[in-house]
């Protein structure tokens, strides 16, 4: 019977019922939008910020003293220690090594450069000191599980942009930082040799690309790191390592020092993807190092984020808030048209529970509805926003739509309550008099 009551009273009055509606259905699909959006919007975030290059910095931890300014390393580059590249795969043992996406080892030296210009007589120019530059461009390297791993400055380094192409590992070819080429009149193919013992001609590089990166590399010559490890007598060996992280950003609770935490807060640290906690996993594989946060990356990721974040869960909170006051208004101008009918009720027998009980299950009916076509505007709405802001759609999750649902009955049940409330004060003398 009650059932009854129900189904009879909510196909009565269809304006208020498609008013109300409509207002949750816009607020729910807003709220949709903005939730799928913000659970995405950290993942895709932090793969688009790794166009802003490696957060990490690996050195020697006997290296000289860091002269760092805004995350830039000023030490000369002919000092300090070196680091085994074999223990290179290790980075993909840790905790955390998916979330490993680049690295990229340099190792730097001061070279005399003699030049073959087209049409000379076969005797190289005086020769002219520069920087060179050791990296993989494209490197594969084999992990400890069988898998193979393919790295380089592209992932760690992706603002660089070459005119040509990258070097091939293992060859005797280059390429030229734009204004290196700019002043010794160098191009794709030019030919020049590197010093090596004793300033003998022997490596004779060609170039295969003229790189552009907006820093020192521009005056630079960026060759394969095996090439400059053979010409420097460094085998197998490195100065510095970039690497590219995807991270969370850090909270209040990332940025206390480890050595405080209990067990449970240390567990909690080690087991989220904060900078800090990657960081000291890499330390712990690569004893001897020191591993740097470049914090004017790391930390822009987190300040962007935070404001995306924010901006997003204050947009469903205006959607949330207008839904409600939609929903209140309607139900208000609901229980005063229905004050004979809930007056007749109440002088039948029901009581103010009873009367009650089926507004509320009227209203939840109507939130049930109004929050599922919500749900599927506002899948719709993620899908145009997620493709248009990060080229790709949020994935629709079941999560999102319980919560949704949820936030439908409540917003429901709190625009509805004082409404409600007055309909369960409605005396039946009065309204039967006519009053």
């Amino acid at each position: 019977m009650f059932l009854r009551l129900v189904a009879d009273s909510f196909g009565r009055r269809p304006r208020h019922k498609l008013l109300t509606g409509a207002a949750l259905a816009l607020g729910m699909g807003v709220a949709t939008a903005a939730l799928s959006v913000a659970l995405d919007v950290g993942d895709r975030l932090a793969k688009e910020f790794r166009s802003l290059g490696a957060n990490l910095l690996i050195t020697p931890q006997a290296d000289s003293l860091p002269l760092e300014i805004g995350g830039v390393d000023y030490r000369p580059v002919n000092t300090g220690a070196y680091l085994p590249e074999a223990d290179l795969p290790k980075l993909k043992t840790i905790f955390w090594h998916n979330n490993i996406i680049g690295l990229a080892p340099i190792l730097e030296s001061q070279r005399y450069f003699g030049f073959l210009y087209s049409g000379a007589d076969g005797v190289p120019p005086e020769a002219k000191q520069g920087l060179f530059i050791g990296a993989w461009a494209e490197h594969k390297i084999a992990l400890p599980d069988g898998s193979v791993f393919t790295t380089g400055v592209e992932k760690t380094n992706p603002w660089w942009k070459i005119e040509g192409r990258w070097f091939a590992d293992g060859s005797q070819e280059c390429v030229v930082g734009v204004k290196f080429a700019e002043r010794y009149h160098l191009g794709i193919g030019s030919k020049f040799w590197v010093e090596y013992k004793d300033k003998k001609a022997d490596p004779v590089l060609t170039v295969v690309g003229v790189l552009s990166s907006g820093g020192t590399e521009d005056e630079a010559v960026v060759a394969p790191l095996s090439l400059v490890q053979r010409l420097t007598d460094k085998p197998e060996r490195y100065r510095k390592l970039y690497v590219s992280a995807l991270t969370k950003p850090e909270d209040a609770f990332a940025k206390r020092d480890p050595k405080t935490f209990t067990p449970a807060e240390y567990d909690r640290w080690f087991c989220t993807p904060y900078i800090s906690s990657i960081a000291f996993q890499i330390r712990q594989e690569l004893p001897g190092t020191d591993v740097r946060v470049i914090r004017r990356i790391a930390e822009g990721e987190g300040q962007i984020l935070t404001r995306v974040q924010t901006l997003l869960w204050l947009v469903t909170g205006a959607a949330l808030l207008a839904a409600a006051l939609a929903v209140g208004a309607s139900a208000a101008a609901s229980v005063i048209e229905r004050r004979t009918e809930i007056g007749l009720m109440k002088a039948l027998g029901a009581g103010s529970a009873t009367v009650g009980f089926l507004l509320v299950a009227e209203q939840l009916l109507l939130a049930f509805v109004g929050g599922g076509i919500g749900y599927a505007l506002g899948i719709v709405l993620a899908r145009l926003l997620g493709e248009k802001i990060f080229g790709v759609a949020p994935t629709p999750t079941l999560l999102v739509f319980l919560v949704v649902i949820g936030l439908a009955a409540l917003v429901t049940l709190l625009g509805s309550a004082i409404p409600l409330r007055r309909a369960s004060r409605i005396e039946p003398a009065p309204i039967l008099r006519g009053e």
